[in-house]
């Protein structure tokens, strides 16, 4: 009697799998059935190795993993290393792409009705990145990156600080803003306001000196009091440094190095301390706007009128926003770590 029944119990497994498409609802009954159905058949084979047996559901692991090393050699891209340019100065490197071929396998095998390998992907990074460049100035991103960042120096006033932000929280973007010292010492808050909001915070010296007029000693104290403004006052732990009106010399970039910080200067300048119209902002980050771009602006009237319809340039490119030390990692975009293909 129990071998009929398990013999009626195989026909109908056998009928119902065969009948199924591989849809979700399918992976879901057989998931099921393994668990659920688990007897003893002819030759000590449980009811789901039979079945997948009969129709050709297991697949041999060396033909596996020939499938998906030939796919892996399909997909790789190599990393690009940071490299220093003769105008751009230090361009950060970019991760490279591979197949995980172990996970890739693992993966597989877990999902025996599938018809092709499922691959897992991993970024491999560069052999050479900024750190090994050594104390040189950025003024762009990787150029194989899709992404910009939007550099916002704030030294003085707080009349446009809300409606940029407020732009910045609509559009679901993040931006690093660069303080003044001075500035920082009395708007604690409200610095503490666009770290809330996402927002990278970085260092714009202390009180928006020329760094190549200042001796030493003084450079030092002015990066160095900005930093520490930024670590007690609201727990950042910075690793920029935009020197104020983009003026430095090379001891300027070597005492920012010593201090741990990547020199940021910019790609794309608003100039919107010349109180420009807005329109004429737009029309300009839309001309000159490329993957990489470093964007710089201030909390002024021209640029949180235009703020809004920049970003949506940006995007309509197909370029992504991000902080700076967004752009400046090699960081694929999308991230793909770990993701299945």
């Amino acid at each position: 009697m129990k071998r009929v029944q398990v013999l009626v119990m195989s026909g109908l497994f056998v009928t119902l799998l065969a009948g199924l498409q591989y849809s979700e609802n399918s992976r879901a009954f057989v998931q099921y059935a393994r668990q659920q159905v688990n007897v003893s058949a002819a030759g000590g084979k449980s009811l789901y190795e039979a079945t997948s047996s009969r129709l050709g559901w297991n697949q041999d692991r060396t033909g596996l993993l020939e499938q998906i090393k030939e796919e892996a050699a399909k997909k790789k891209i190599e990393p690009i290393n940071a490299r220093i340019d003769r105008v751009w100065k230090a361009i950060p490197g970019y991760n490279g792409l591979e197949v995980d071929i172990e996970k890739s396998l693992a993966l597989t095998q877990e999902l025996p009705f599938s018809n092709k390998p499922k691959l897992v992907m991993r970024e491999v990074p560069p052999a050479i990145g900024l750190d090994q460049l050594g104390a040189v100035p950025i003024y762009k991103g990787n150029p194989n990156k899709p992404m910009v960042s939007l550099m916002i120096n704030v030294a003085w006033g707080n009349e446009f600080l809300p409606k940029m932000l407020e732009v910045l929280e609509k559009e679901q973007v993040h931006a690093t803003f660069f303080f003044d010292g001075s500035w920082l010492k009395k708007n604690i808050p409200t610095a503490q306001l666009i770290k809330e909001k996402g927002h990278e915070l970085s260092n714009h010296a202390y009180s928006h000196k020329n760094m190549s007029e200042l001796s030493r000693s003084q450079a030092t104290a002015e990066i160095s009091k900005t930093q520490q403004l930024l670590e007690k006052e609201l727990g950042v732990q910075n690793t920029l440094f935009a020197p104020p009106s983009g003026d430095f010399n090379q001891s300027t970039v070597d005492i920012a190095h010593e201090l741990k910080l990547r020199t940021v200067l910019w790609t794309l300048d608003t100039v919107d301390w010349t109180k420009p119209e807005p329109s004429s902002i737009v029309r300009k980050i839309s001309a000159r706007v490329e993957p990489g771009s470093l964007i710089l602006m201030h909390p002024t009237s021209s640029s949180s009128i235009a703020l809004e319809q920049m970003i949506q340039v940006i995007k309509r490119k197909g370029l992504q926003l991000g902080t700076v030390s967004e752009l400046i990692s090699t960081k694929r975009i999308p991230e793909v770590e770990s993701t299945v293909q």
